[in-house]
């Protein structure tokens, strides 16, 4: 078990998803000397933060976040073990790798969790889903606290992980999609595509915001734009007819679920 409060990380790899949770730290206040961050692609992060090109032969590190692809956890984790001892907590972002393959991987780690939050966590707004092993209660409370200004941190069974990465991982991507869509169609429609981009944009923007304060789920609020016989029922049942979407967006996240359990069982 680990007390630690993460005060000291080591980030390995700082691509996209490392870089939002990076910049999302910075902007709640956190000091930038508690990162030590490395990548050999890159040579600055978010805010103009020092990118080492190796990992340091020796560091007393409280966490260390894996920010990789899943795919080179074989190769790189050998070269992290020396540094991960009783009393760091090991966090891993790598789609797919399940807290038994971190053990095997890892068996000096104090504790491993596994997590899965958005790029919205560069403005403090993404879910963070959070799986783990090895942390006693205030270890718990600590990695909560670490994660709570990135968005929404929230503990789930490691069963659930690979449909909750579908869903808050990857959920964005789809969003956007649909947001490309709404514009898409108003251009093939007659509107200017600029004008299409900026107006679906911002309509998704504050059908969110609103959602997210309503007492009423999003259905209901569907419900409640659209009244009978008129313009926004017409595009409903378009929507609604034979379930549609729903079952176009169930689809979406099964395979998106399935690839991550496929990921899984590659990376044994």
């Amino acid at each position: 078990m680990t007390d630690a409060n993460f005060e000291s990380m080591l980030v390995v790899g700082c691509g996209n998803m490392a870089g939002a949770m990076i910049e999302g730290w910075l902007a709640a206040g956190f000091d930038p000397a508690r990162f030590t961050l490395v990548d050999p692609a890159r040579a600055v992060g978010p805010r103009g933060l020092p990118i080492r090109k190796d990992l340091p032969e020796t560091g007393d590190f409280d966490a260390i976040l894996l920010a990789f692809k899943p795919q080179q956890l074989a190769d790189v984790a050998p070269t992290i073990v020396p540094l991960a001892n009783g009393g760091t907590t090991v966090f891993s972002l790598l789609a797919g790798v399940e807290l038994a393959t971190l053990t095997e991987r890892f068996p000096g780690a104090g504790a491993l969790v596994r997590v899965m939050p958005n790029l919205a966590a560069a403005l403090g707004k993404a879910p963070v889903a959070l799986a783990q092993q090895g942390l006693d209660a205030a270890g718990c409370d600590a990695a909560q606290a670490l994660f709570a200004p990135l968005g929404t941190p929230e503990w789930i069974g490691e069963d659930a992980f690979d449909l909750v990465t579908a869903l808050a991982g990857s959920g964005p991507a789809f969003v956007y999609r649909f947001i490309d869509a709404l514009g898409a169609g108003a251009t093939r429609l007659g509107l200017d595509e600029t004008q299409a981009r900026a107006l679906a944009l911002a309509m998704v923007e504050g059908a969110a915001a609103l959602a997210a304060q309503s007492e009423h789920s999003p259905g209901t609020l569907a419900d409640m734009v659209a009244s009978k016989g008129g313009v926004t029922r017409a595009g409903l049942d378009i929507l609604d007819e034979g379930e549609a979407l729903s079952l176009l967006v169930t689809r979406c996240l099964r395979a998106a679920r399935d690839r991550s359990a496929e990921m899984a069982r590659e990376s044994r």
